[in-house]
């Protein structure tokens, strides 16, 4: 146990609820971009193309150290034993209510009313279930890997808290050392999935390892860095402090990330560049937000508080709720600019709408938090 006094920063609880609510965009986009979804709208957008791929390309990497920040801070106050038990419950309550609430409905409204799953009478029984695991975990999978990463979290924090043999603060941290230790992470993925390829390829295809195993790999990095900077003060200094070159390798990182995703192909490098360029972009994007944040969001707001203690709730909601606007909506719309705006209002109305509703029923305020009901 610490005597370390908690302090509450604003400016992280912003963040985290900006991020998680910049998934309404970020799928409504995904309808209007060139990537292929659940629900497409005739004519891509080029500007919602790129929208879509600067969310996706720097906002998990960035919330998986706000992750890690909050949960080691967590860690402190409590007993190990006790900190897992409750950290288990606050992530995997929600998870596992949203699979049978939200996910499944969905999967059944994909099934009837798309074609994402055409063919399923067809498919082998491991196609199914393969299916099943990508649309029933679906956009859940950030829980499941916080899930993962707080299991290692169980045991990497304690190293970290009884680390008593560096006598290091890591002032002399730099951007250009952190960039090392991110690229040779990303590095270290690639040549992971490189071998899994060669004597497993068809595991790399495989719903459940790609969530569990890959996923976890990429963000548990961030999610250690955020961990060290709660410990590490020079750390979140570096963090909030803005370098210009650092704003300008993120621009650089975006570029070559979109580049990337236009001219390579599945058949050569593309997954392994799209990571090591998405993990580069994620670490310098941490400067670009943290010292935004910290500019303009480090205080206290009620409206503030309410999107922070909304976020979650909004962010399981939205993606059914997105899938139907694609279905009923999009067609009623011959701009897709408008087509986005109107989805926005929509999706965010009725999201906020059920956010309400659930608010007035404890078991469900319990199921989407995790926390008990008084």
């Amino acid at each position: 146990m610490t005597k370390k006094a908690q302090q509450r920063e604003y400016f992280l609880d912003s963040i985290r609820a900006w991020l998680m609510l910049l998934g309404v965009p970020f799928h409504l986009s995904l309808i209007y971009s060139s990537q292929s979804w659940s629900v497409n709208s005739e004519q891509p957008s080029e500007w919602l193309t790129l929208l879509n791929d600067f969310i996706h390309a720097f906002r998990m990497q960035v919330f998986f150290v706000i992750s890690g920040y909050f949960s080691y801070m967590l860690f402190l106050r409590y007993t190990p034993e006790h900190w897992l038990k409750v950290r288990l419950e606050r992530v995997g309550i929600p998870m596992l209510a949203a699979i049978p609430l939200i996910t499944l409905p969905q999967f059944f409204i994909l099934k009837a009313l798309t074609d994402k799953l055409s063919g399923w009478e067809d498919m082998s029984p491991y196609q199914k279930y393969n299916a099943l695991i990508w649309d029933l975990v679906s956009h859940l999978w950030f829980l499941l890997v916080l899930l993962i990463l707080t299991v290692a979290g169980f045991w990497v924090f304690r190293l970290l808290r009884d680390n008593k043999q560096t006598k290091t603060d890591y002032s002399d941290l730099t951007w250009g050392k952190l960039t090392l230790v991110i690229l040779l992470c990303a590095l270290g993925w690639g040549a992971f999935r490189r071998l899994m390829l060669f004597i497993a390829p068809q595991i790399v295809g495989d719903g459940l390892f790609t969530l569990t195993i890959m996923q976890s790999l990429v963000f548990l990095p961030f999610f250690v860095l955020g961990a060290m900077s709660w410990k590490y003060p020079a750390i979140k200094a570096l963090f909030i402090k803005p370098d210009p070159w650092v704003f300008v390798g993120a621009i650089v990182a975006f570029i070559t990330y979109v580049s990337n995703l236009k001219w390579s192909t599945g058949d050569g490098w593309l997954y392994e560049l799209d990571t090591i360029i998405a993990m580069l972009m994620g670490l310098w994007m941490v400067n670009v937000v943290f010292s935004f944040g910290h500019r303009m969001l480090n205080s206290h707001s009620p409206r503030i508080t309410y999107l922070v203690n909304s976020s979650l709730f909004i962010y399981l909601v939205h993606h059914p709720l997105t899938i139907l606007y694609g279905i009923y909506g999009v067609p009623l719309f011959g701009s897709n600019t408008m087509g986005f705006l109107i989805g926005l209002v929509v999706v965010f109305g009725i999201a906020f709408l059920l956010y309400e509703i659930h608010l007035r029923i404890p078991l469900l305020r319990f199921l989407f938090s995790g926390k008990p009901q008084r």
